[in-house]
């Protein structure tokens, strides 16, 4: 944690035989006898992290996401990830599962749903209002004709890039003068008719498709699915799943010999389809360069004409970025003034290629931002007096936050479990000021740890955007706030943020508060790192320590550092392993026999963390020995038998834990926070996975009383900073790790910090917003 830091930093680094030293390690003479059953897997092993399906990492090399592909032939299998940033890739699978659990299922996964519609509605109004150079389904003609031409001028060296997008931006209007969004009406999506889905599966069929993906096919297509599969193909990119080879055999299966590699269908579906990979990988725009290599590598001919093709049909957006200025290019400080007659020094910009959806989230979460910092009324006299007399009552980091938000409508607050008291502080002082406050948490346990707050303060931000939860609307359709304390800040995603900010009424404050060393959202973007980097608004960091053995080795994590600690009470323990099955056997052992015997903490309330979700030590290899000890059963129902522990995913990059507690003819029937709801049984396998063990992507925004994270030898080159420290930190009281990877870890610690995603947000705040500091 940022600013909180423990005088370790002269300790020796922590490796494997160090750590064993330094705390207390179980002992395997005192353990049952190992069994030389492996786990039954067969699958290959899944970076979690990665895309989790095929071509994020040919787009975005720095990103690193070689994430495997979706499995199945076409089909979306019972394996597709419920978290992470493998989740957003069938984000559509989920929402439509939801749906039809929407009558009694969780308040959660209601409100994610209501949100997601609330989200498309404002993007598609935004779409109509926008006068951008690109109008969708638009020829090569007009303003796409030369926008088209200039990108060409650019790539081609013909003309400088400042001088080919020489056309001045649109100007925007006031920030305090931005309409106020409509009131929150989910709209009812329109289920597909059954001779819709009928002619789809007919089509399918004769293309050799699987006819399961009738149903989804006609949802993303809409009306015509038929007609437009027929006249292209290879629009069957556009379901969930479906890869670029199931395409091709698709294509062949309907076109004979007029399918080509060199179809300007096919280039203009990759195009979309490589872009939506890159958003499973987190990233909302993409260079030229990286785009058009992955379209070579998928057989496409002439990359450039494809990408053109795209960008004139609308289906993807041209930018132009300013690059620093120390670029290649860019004037020095300092340097001779030119003189007149010369030519102006060209400033080198960056080009980028993305989908409108994301753009469109990004600009609108810009504008938003702008007008919260801009419309907040200045506190003068009584007003501050009050604000000051809050902050006294306080000490340390949280007077300093007070004190912040008092005078600036946007705040930034960093720091790891400790500091969500700072947070709770806040709404307190606020509420007692006659202040209409609450905060926001990512997930229901994230609520359940902001102690201190008012009744009925603390929310989840899904409950809060649909109105399940929180103080509803104002007339105008604005949250009735004035200040709006968001929690774990990293995981939101560029369209959850948008939708957020862009609710608040003019002069409401906004508080975003979390831990910059955690993973990132599952959904695209980064935005609260972004607004870190862009540096336009006050950052307070917590000094505030999180305590004991887990809380000083997480914290030297942080700055790159694996410390040995001090653990007399064996809050930290390291379990040496040498193989996949002796990695399985041992982490068995420790939830169902160790740690309840040695701490008192039920096999419930302890949590596994690995890497993956596939391979020998992977969370399905991990969940099936974890369910023979803990729950053996035949799987009557799915796979699942009544008690076993589950996740389900509402919505894309949402996690609900909780457990089976029957079933019946409608689906399988869960318990989650509380509700009792069913999933219907043909979305089963889309949307619940066991969950005694998970990944550290579905972990985030929880923690646990007992975690065991476990790092076998495979997962070595996976490993970074932000995924040990997500893992580690889940645990409340006992921390045992299951340790393969020998010296990868302090390595991933001190020299793999977080993959890069490539955004906009940051250039976007600054150029309407004045950088601090």
């Amino acid at each position: 944690m940022p600013g909180a830091r423990r005088c370790v930093g002269a300790r020796a680094p922590l490796s494997r035989s160090g750590l064993e030293h330094a705390v207390s390690t179980e002992s395997a003479a005192a353990e049952e006898p190992r069994t030389d059953e492996e786990p039954r897997t067969g699958e290959e092993p899944e970076t979690e992290g990665a895309a989790g399906v095929e071509g994020a990492s040919d787009v975005e090399s720095a990103s690193d996401a070689a994430g495997s592909e979706v499995s199945g032939d076409a089909e979306v299998s019972g394996d597709a990830d419920v978290s992470g940033d493998a989740e957003a890739a069938d984000g559509g699978v989920a929402s439509e599962a939801s749906t039809e659990a929407a009558a009694d299922g969780p308040s959660e996964a209601e409100a994610e749903l209501a949100a997601q519609r609330e989200l498309r509605e404002r993007i598609e109004k935004r779409k109509a209002e926008k006068e951008g150079p690109i109008r969708a389904g638009g020829k090569l003609s007009g303003t796409a004709a030369e926008l088209l031409a200039a990108v060409r001028a650019v790539e081609s060296g013909e003309k400088p890039v400042t001088r080919t997008f020489s056309e001045p931006p649109a100007q925007r209007r006031p920030a305090a003068e931005q309409p106020r969004p409509a009131p929150a009406v989910p709209a009812a999506a329109r289920a597909p008719q059954v001779e819709e889905v009928t002619a789809v599966r007919t089509v399918l069929a004769e293309g050799g498709a699987p006819e399961s993906l009738a149903e989804r096919a006609t949802a993303v297509l809409g009306e015509g699915a038929e007609h437009q599969l027929r006249q292209d193909p290879w629009q069957l990119l556009r379901v969930g799943g479906v890869r670029p080879d199931h395409a091709d055999g698709f294509a062949r299966a309907l076109l004979g010999d007029d399918c080509r590699p060199d179809d300007e269908r096919r280039g203009r579906a990759l195009t979309g389809w490589l872009l939506e990979q890159a958003a499973v990988a987190g990233h909302t725009a993409l260079d030229a360069g990286p785009l058009k290599s992955a379209l070579a590598q998928r057989a496409v001919p002439d990359p450039d004409a494809a990408v053109e093709l795209a960008v004139a049909e609308g289906e993807v957006l041209v930018f132009q970025d300013a690059l620093d200025e120390g670029a290649p290019g860019a004037q020095e400080p300092g340097s001779p003034q030119q003189d007149e007659d010369e030519e102006p020094v060209e400033r080198p910009v960056r080009v980028l290629f993305g989908l409108e959806r994301y753009a469109l989230a990004e600009e609108s979460l810009a504008d938003a931002l702008a007008r919260v910092v801009n419309s907040l009324a200045k506190e003068e006299g009584s007003g501050l007096a009050d604000w000051e007399s809050a902050a006294s009552s306080v000490r340390g980091s949280a007077a300093e936050l007070i004190r912040a938000v008092a005078g600036h409508g946007l705040v930034l607050h960093t720091g790891g479990e400790a500091a969500r008291a700072e947070a709770a502080a806040l709404v307190s002082a606020a509420s007692e000021l006659g202040l209409r406050a609450c905060a926001a948490a990512h997930t229901t346990d994230g609520r359940r740890r902001l102690a201190g707050t008012p009744p009925d303060a603390a929310v989840t931000v899904a409950g809060l955007l649909s109105g399940a939860e929180g103080p509803g609307r104002d007339g105008e359709g604005a949250l009735a706030l004035d200040l709006l304390v968001v929690l774990d800040a990293p995981q939101l995603d560029v369209e959850t943020a948008a939708m957020l900010v862009e609710s608040l009424p003019d002069g409401a404050r906004l508080v975003l508060s979390g831990d910059p060393t955690v993973l990132w959202s599952a959904g695209a973007g980064r935005v609260f790192a972004d607004l870190l980097a862009a540096r336009v608004c006050p950052q307070i960091t917590s000094r505030t320590p999180d305590e004991g053995p887990i809380g000083e080795l997480t914290s030297g994590i942080t700055i790159g550092e694996l410390n040995q600690v001090e653990a007399p009470d064996k809050e930290v323990v390291i379990v040496p392993v040498r193989d996949p099955g002796e990695a399985v056997h041992r982490t068995v052992q420790l939830v169902a026999d160790s740690v309840p015997r040695a701490f008192s903490i039920p096999a419930e309330d302890t949590q596994v963390i690995t890497v993956a979700h596939g391979g020998p030590v992977g969370t399905r290899a991990l969940n099936s020995a974890l369910k023979e000890r803990l729950n053996p059963g035949p799987g009557r129902f799915g796979g699942f038998d009544p008690g076993d522990r589950i996740a389900y995913a509402p919505a894309p990059g949402r996690t609900v834990t909780g457990r089976v507690v029957g079933a019946e003819a409608a689906g399988l029937q869960l318990e989650c926070a509380g509700i009792t709801f069913t999933v219907p049984k043909d979305k089963v396998d889309e949307v619940v996975r066991h969950a005694w063990a998970l990944t550290a992507h579905q972990a985030v925004g929880h923690r646990w009383p007992a975690v065991v994270a476990v790092l076998p030898g495979d997962a070595a080159a996976s490993l970074t900073r932000p995924w040990v420290y997500t893992a580690f930190s889940r645990a409340e009281r006992h921390l045992s790790v299951v340790h393969g990877v020998d010296q990868a870890l302090p390595r991933a610690v001190a020299e793999a910090p977080a993959k890069p995603r490539t955004t906009r947000l940051e250039r976007l705040v600054r150029g309407l917003v004045p950088t601090q500091g």
